[in-house]
């Protein structure tokens, strides 16, 4: 049975993480209240900000700015995009 979470992110009751996705209570945060789609959607963004400003995540600082945009992308906030990225149309 997969357990349901209130997602911060999308407003709205949906299908939890399995896991946390990181040790602690970041990992533990993300688990009680991003649900699977906002977390997929959130490792796609990270994915396209890691290439674009090849971002190595052996750098102390790469590593900051990526935790700081996820904070800012489930928080609602303004976050950083990838230049000239348009999302498929559905």
């Amino acid at each position: 049975m997969s357990r349901t979470v209130f997602c911060a992110k999308l407003k709205k009751e949906a299908e939890g993480l399995a896991l946390p996705p990181y040790p602690g209570a970041k990992g533990q945060w993300i688990y009680e209240n991003i649900c699977e789609q906002a977390w997929k959607e959130w490792q796609d963004h990270q994915t396209r900000l890691i290439n674009e400003k090849q971002l190595s995540m052996m750098n102390p600082a790469d590593r900051k700015f990526i935790m700081e945009q996820m904070d800012r992308y489930f928080a609602g906030e303004a976050f950083e995009e990838a230049e000239g990225y348009v999302p498929e149309k559905k």
